[in-house]
């Protein structure tokens, strides 16, 4: 059974530069990583993603300008077990409201898109970044 995760690769662009959102969980590895989690059960991947966002960044879809068309899924195994995560791509409305952690994190960053790469260390994630960075400029 594969499991289901969503979230929304969030980005603001402030001072003519575009910047991501990356939120350091408070558990494992202490990894970055944008804001997403399991889907729940009778419930869909974009309101998984809504639904996660607001419990783990404090921004709900008001905050967000939600580009419904541009998604991305990754796939791997985690512990051995298959895993499906969907995102979309959010721009922040309001480019100075800073995120309101759960205990899930315990700090997050606004990074430039390579810094941004650098730190999330994962190849999948780092592509994704790139994906979008490549849908933000067009």
């Amino acid at each position: 059974m594969v499991k289901r995760a969503a979230g929304f690769l969030v980005f603001r662009i402030l001072n003519n530069q575009i910047e991501y959102l990356l939120l350091r969980a408070s558990y494992g590895i202490r990894h970055w990583s944008p804001p997403k989690g399991h889907v729940d059960p009778g419930e869909d991947d974009f309101t998984t993603a809504l639904r996660e966002t607001k419990e783990e960044a404090g921004y709900s879809d008001l905050d967000l300008k939600i580009y419904t068309n541009e998604t991305m899924t990754l796939k791997y195994d985690v512990d051995g077990v298959p895993k499906s995560v969907i995102y979309w791509l959010a721009e922040l409305v309001n480019p100075c409201k800073n995120p309101v952690l759960s205990d899930e994190h315990t700090e997050y960053k606004w990074l430039p898109k390579n810094e941004a790469k650098e730190l999330a260390k994962f190849k999948d994630f780092q592509d994704l970044i790139d994906f979008f960075h490549d849908k933000i400029n067009k």
